[in-house]
């Protein structure tokens, strides 16, 4: 392989890379300011800290821009009642 095909294929596998991570650093902004202006506690990766009612267990989630948690079920009771709680400001948090 010639040295000019090695170095393309570093370049594009170092710029892929480097995408990747704008895209993983630009979603935990958004979701760590959605959980700010929601009022939720956050982890040090800017997840909002809740205590999920369908499993009764202590999560660090990411939120969308609605504040809807990542693991949020529409069809599921317990994930609606979790998006009224926090729209509420009474989720319970950790």
């Amino acid at each position: 392989m010639s040295n000019r095909r090695r170095l393309k294929r570093l370049l594009r596998t170092k710029l892929q890379s480097a995408g990747q991570q704008y895209e993983e650093a630009k979603k935990a902004y958004s979701g760590a300011k959605t959980a700010t202006l929601a009022g939720l506690p956050t982890d040090e990766e800017g997840r909002a800290r809740i205590v999920c009612r369908r499993y009764a267990e202590k999560r660090a989630v990411s939120l969308d821009a609605e504040a809807r948690p990542a693991c949020f079920d529409a069809d599921h009771q317990d994930c609606r009642g979790c998006m009224e709680d926090i729209r509420e400001n009474r989720i319970e948090t950790w």
